[in-house]
């Protein structure tokens, strides 16, 4: 597991299934990532099948949890589940990854827990998979997500402009992305991470 001062990030299980499959249904979610069409049960469970981070190449995809925190499920307690992250089109070449990330539990939103899984899978993609920039799109009307970005030292590097349709217009996208130096300048390096992050 990588741990954050928030949350912790492992990899997706079987049991994640129902929750991963509602998050990708519901509008008020997939509004923010680009997922326009409804997902059957079995599309996500494809999905979570093919989600074990088995190669450096194939990616990086893993489940956010709370790390000190419990729900009650069912009148037993388990750890809350609130939301997926990942690294994507992972170039060893060029020593980069796209960042996805999704808080599909809505009670989590606004407060720090994506700011915290975002450094957190950084930390790691900069000082274990030894890649140098990290990069993504947001919408541009997503301005809560474009602030935790930058709370994280992403950069906006351009627009796409008109690069999207969805709710009756077209929408930039926004192009972001953090380089290791710069990363490290706000975090430090290794276990300084850990204590500079409490800051955020």
């Amino acid at each position: 597991m990588l741990e954050g001062n928030l949350v912790r990030l492992r990899a997706l299980e079987p049991s994640d299934l129902e929750r991963v499959y509602s998050w990708i249904n519901d509008r008020e979610v997939t509004r923010y990532i680009a997922a326009r069409y409804p997902m059957s049960r079995a599309d996500e469970e494809r999905w979570l099948r093919g989600s074990s981070p088995n190669s450096f190449g194939g990616g990086v995809q893993l489940a956010i949890e709370v790390k000190n925190g419990e729900v009650q499920n069912g009148g037993t307690n388990e750890v809350a589940h609130i939301g997926n992250i990942d690294l994507v089109e992972v170039r060893p070449e060029d020593r980069k990854a796209g960042l996805g990330v999704m808080i599909g539990d809505k009670d989590y939103w606004s407060n720090g827990y994506g700011t915290d899984a975002v450094v957190t899978i950084l930390r790691f993609a900069f000082h274990e998979m030894n890649l140098n920039r990290v990069w993504l799109h947001a919408f541009d009307f997503n301005e809560r997500a474009q602030a935790c970005y930058r709370k994280c030292g992403f950069q906006e590097e351009g627009r796409l402009r008109e690069h999207y349709y969805t709710e009756g217009r077209y929408c930039d996208s926004v192009v972001m992305a953090v380089l290791r130096h710069e990363f490290e300048a706000l975090y430090g390096v290794g276990e300084t991470a850990v204590a500079v992050a409490a800051n955020v």
